[in-house]
């Protein structure tokens, strides 16, 4: 196994890159194999298909740092990949909250982790500006001398305030507050999307696979994206697969999902043969 140090490097050199890399959300330890069997070269954890796995919308409320952290050491012990967290609003509204995410992610062996501007009140969705700063300096003091990628992500456009000059001031700010990436899910457009990359100096996360328009990786990497996740639209598509095959079951009485099936024989191999004490 790769030291954690070393998938940090390999995860910060992805970013350097002159065209952008497609980084996959697993939601537990079996897509994680499935997924960094395929030739992908980095993971990243998604809070909506863990909660969607458990039975729960994906909510602050709902979710707590101790069983996200979990979910997190899962997805880490389940490949050699680099592996970056959604660390949500850091699970609390307070710069030490941050730091202390921060710390207990590098803990467990993740690359790198995201923390959000909002604030889980439909209310007053968005931190004010010097709130978020003050909360992403300290996450970056955290993170400080370890083997740790720190992503800011501005929420605006998810809660209802579709403002890019605002949103591009927060994320001018987390560069200035030494940010390693930046992030604003939700932006309209690729024009939208290209302007957020000429502003910034740190190499930009852009998600695909949710609503609204969707672009290549081509595309993306010309506006000047440097990393392209999928939130939880692979959860999503998993579920969608199993819907699909229930309703033929129930409506039609055959079971043709079969023939779209990955075969038991290839899904043995990805998966670990350890067994645990006692069983």
């Amino acid at each position: 196994m790769r030291s954690q140090q070393t998938k940090y490097e390999d995860f910060r050199s992805l970013h350097m890159r002159d065209r952008a890399f497609v980084i996959p959300n697993p939601w537990d330890a079996g897509s994680a194999r499935l997924l960094a069997s395929l030739g992908f070269e980095a993971l990243a954890t998604t809070s909506a298909g863990y909660a969607f796995s458990v039975g729960k919308r994906d909510s602050f409320a709902g979710l707590s740092r101790d069983e996200i952290l979990a979910n997190a050491a899962q997805i880490v012990a389940a490949s050699d990949l680099p592996v970056s967290a959604d660390l949500e609003d850091g699970f609390g509204a307070s710069p030490e909250a941050c730091a202390r995410t921060v710390e207990m992610a590098v803990a467990i062996g993740l690359a790198g982790g995201s923390i959000e501007d909002a604030t889980g009140n439909p209310d007053d969705p968005i931190h004010d500006t010097a709130a978020a700063v003050a909360r992403i300096e300290a996450a970056v003091d955290a993170a400080r001398g370890k083997p740790f990628l720190l992503t800011a992500r501005a929420e605006n456009y998810l809660w209802g305030r579709p403002d890019l000059n605002d949103t591009i001031k927060r994320l001018q700010a987390f560069c200035a507050a030494g940010a390693d990436v930046v992030y604003a899910p939700g932006l309209p457009d690729l024009d939208a999307i290209r302007t957020v990359c000429r502003e910034v100096d740190r190499p930009v996360n852009v998600v695909m696979g949710l609503r609204g328009p969707r672009y290549t990786v081509e595309q993306l990497s010309e506006a000047g994206v440097r990393r392209i996740s999928v939130g939880g639209s692979f959860a999503r598509a998993a579920l969608g697969a199993l819907k699909r095959a229930a309703e033929e079951v129930l409506s039609r009485g055959t079971f043709d999902y079969a023939d779209d099936a990955i075969p038991a024989s290839v899904l043995h191999a990805l998966m670990s043969d350890e067994k645990r004490e006692g069983s």
